[in-house]
């Protein structure tokens, strides 16, 4: 039976997180955030977290943008809330690999993640899906610098 490619694209789980996102909005006192933008499409995203000891204790995302980018910083913040830094940057760059294709997606490690994986075969839409992940791992830099 032929599948219409667009279903990889805009799966059921990539467009409950766009409909009905999780921890959108701003966090009181953030520990670090980060704002990138997606100059050609136009997706905007600012991330904040709230870093306690070495874990992520609260994660919010504000934007605008496509369904992909705001679906993927949906579920990043989901993914990330209650991880330490170091499982953060092994799941960033396990996404990223997913993304570009040189990882084997273990969708146990992933969860909600995995559904982006579609994604993959829309080579203009991978930066939508990485444009949260970029601020991660910016709000990330910016806090291991300040030294907090």
């Amino acid at each position: 039976m032929w599948k219409n490619p667009v279903d990889d694209l805009y799966g059921e789980i990539v467009l409950d997180h766009y409909h009905k996102p999780r921890n959108r909005g701003s966090l009181k006192n953030p520990s670090v955030s980060a704002e990138m933008a997606n100059v050609f499409c136009g997706d905007e995203v600012k991330l904040e977290l709230t870093i306690e000891g070495d874990r992520i204790t609260a994660a919010r995302f504000l934007g605008q943008g496509c369904s992909i980018s705001l679906a993927s910083a949906s579920m990043l913040t989901e993914a990330v809330t209650g991880l330490n830094l170091e499982q953060v940057e092994a799941l960033a760059e396990t996404f990223k690999g997913m993304m570009n294709g040189s990882v084997q997606v273990d969708a146990k490690k992933l969860g909600d993640l995995e559904a982006l994986q579609g994604v993959r075969r829309f080579p203009a839409r991978v930066k939508c899906a990485k444009l949260a992940w970029v601020a991660l791992e910016t709000a990330l830099e910016r806090y291991r610098k300040a030294g907090t």
